[in-house]
């Protein structure tokens, strides 16, 4: 009888297997990870013949590299991962959460211009008129396990709203309200002071749908007059000044590495 021979893999495109998922990444992802560049840039430089592994060039955008072994090089240089960067701002209303605005707005990287890192990232968004806490990397599996809803990392926020929030409206957002066919539901919300016009609450989500807590208080038919998000997984905005950035303390990074699963990842 022939002995049957296992089908023939290659190296670079074969998917890896679980145990080494952490490490083989396709090759646009391995240059976004390395702070080099975007993967949709990282695209672009592989099909313009640009990019080598181990010396060879790599034309294709779907080959598997290992990063704990790969040389990489763009145009004859070799690249190495730039350090991790965590930092946090408190910001302000008025700003867009993005590096170029077309229509010329402020945006939230004017309060960065201290921090010469070409690829440091925001972690989620807060739209122009919401504030408080916003975190920035250059660690895209950090940000993108934060933002996964699986991990359920929570987000706290304060909100004035133009009246008074009962009982029954506070109940109504952490079972759930529907807006535009949508089912929306925070996690928890509490009353925090009032008074004879408006009123705080305290509500917190672990999803990031677009304009959550505004439209909710839309179909409560409440109007939110003030947005600030206090705390991301525990970590909390504290006396953070407006506007200003300060680097994450390495207890508030394991921290919120625990929180997200992280920790538990590594060791297993």
């Amino acid at each position: 009888m022939r002995e049957r021979r296992p089908p023939h893999k290659t190296r670079e495109r074969t998917k890896p297997a679980d145990n080494a998922a952490a490490k083989r990444v396709t090759l646009p992802r391995a240059l976004s990870k390395l702070g080099y560049c975007s993967r949709t840039q990282a695209e672009r430089l592989i099909a313009e013949n640009r990019v080598a592994v181990d010396g060879r060039t790599v034309s294709e955008t779907s080959a598997w590299v290992d990063l704990s072994t790969a040389r990489i090089s763009i145009d004859g240089l070799v690249i190495a991962a730039e350090a991790k960067i965590y930092l946090m701002l408190n910001k302000p209303r008025g700003l867009v959460t993005t590096r170029h605005d077309p229509e010329g707005r402020p945006t939230v990287y004017d309060c960065l211009r201290d921090f010469d890192i070409p690829h440091l990232s925001p972690v989620g968004r807060l739209d122009k008129a919401s504030e408080g806490l916003l975190l920035f990397t250059n660690d895209t599996e950090f940000a993108q396990i934060l933002l996964d809803p699986v991990t359920h990392v929570t987000k706290t926020y304060h909100v004035q709203i133009d009246g008074i929030m009962d009982d029954e409206g506070i109940a109504a957002m952490t079972s759930g309200i529907r807006h535009d066919g949508e089912l929306l539901t925070a996690t928890a919300a509490r009353r925090l002071r009032q008074g004879d016009r408006n009123s705080w609450i305290e509500v917190e989500l672990d999803e990031g749908r677009n304009r959550q807590i505004r439209r909710m208080l839309e179909a409560l038919g409440s109007e939110c007059l003030r947005l600030v998000r206090v705390a991301i997984g525990g970590l909390a905005l504290g006396e953070l000044p407006k506007g200003a950035v300060r680097a994450l303390t390495e207890t508030e990074l394991q921290a919120l590495r625990r929180k997200a699963g992280m920790e538990k990842a590594r060791r297993n």
